[in-house]
């Protein structure tokens, strides 16, 4: 259901520009941050996802969502020709009246918000510093590893990623570093070492990251792209809500990569 509570499109879309500074972030060229599609004017109630997909739009519709925030948006490979899933998206928006709004890198990198940031809070790590530079920005986070070492670290993980969970533990069982790296940062691992870093959360990895583990003696957790990414977004889009005294839901999704 949707509030009986309205605040303007532009003016939330302004917010949240501000609040998650874009224009300061030198994202992937194809990456396109901030109002990706406009509706009336008019938002009652915020949905926030990982994914600007035909599911997610669909879900949006359902629960009455005026403005859909998410970490990955509709445009990433031009030309987007209008047709298929893409027209498909576009209908579905257009007859419920849904704008769409977008957050890459920015998200990832946030000091407040960002994905890596609420994970390592999530996982109750304190934080040492920041690492992996990307976009003119450091994007990744680093930890202190729990008192209770390797086997501490995959149980609070375990919990956190139940369904995504993965584990390549070929480095120290008490590790002392942690850097925590959202979505694909499979070029981060060839980095721990030359940083001091033992242990990796992550996303997803390539198949050659196995091997690099083992060879470099390093601890690799990937987590799951969609699963490590939810958190941004959740969190820009119900701060937005807040701001504005809407309404708010996070759409979940099934995505197990």
């Amino acid at each position: 259901m949707k509030t009986s509570q309205t605040a303007k499109l532009a003016g939330i879309v302004k917010f949240m520009d501000a609040y998650c500074r874009a224009d300061k972030f030198d994202d992937y060229p194809a990456a396109h941050n901030g109002l990706e599609f406009e509706n009336s004017g008019e938002v009652r109630k915020i949905a926030a996802a990982v994914d600007a997909g035909v599911a997610e739009i669909r879900a949006a519709a359902e629960i009455g969502a005026d403005l859909l925030v998410v970490h990955h948006g509709m445009f990433w490979r031009p030309p987007i020709p209008a047709v298929g899933a893409n027209y498909e998206k576009i209908r579905a928006l257009v007859k419920s009246d849904i704008a769409v709004y977008a957050m890459h890198l920015p998200l990832d990198a946030h000091e407040k918000i960002g994905n890596n940031v609420l994970i390592c809070r999530a996982l109750n790590l304190r934080k040492i510093g920041r690492c992996f530079e990307c976009g003119g920005a450091k994007i990744g986070v680093l930890a202190a590893a729990p008192a209770g070492g390797r086997a501490e670290l995959e149980r609070r993980l375990k919990k956190l990623f139940p369904k995504t969970y993965k584990e390549i533990p070929f480095g120290t069982k008490k590790p002392k570093r942690v850097a925590v790296c959202s979505g694909s940062c499979g070029d981060a691992v060839a980095e721990m070492p030359k940083l001091g870093i033992d242990t990796l959360v992550c996303g997803e990895l390539r198949e050659h990251h196995f091997a690099m583990a083992q060879e470099l003696g390093l601890n690799l957790y990937p987590c799951g792209h969609c699963a490590t990414e939810r958190f941004g977004a959740e969190a820009l889009g119900k701060l937005a809500a807040e701001k504005f005294s809407l309404g708010f839901e996070f759409i979940e999704s099934e995505n197990p990569l």
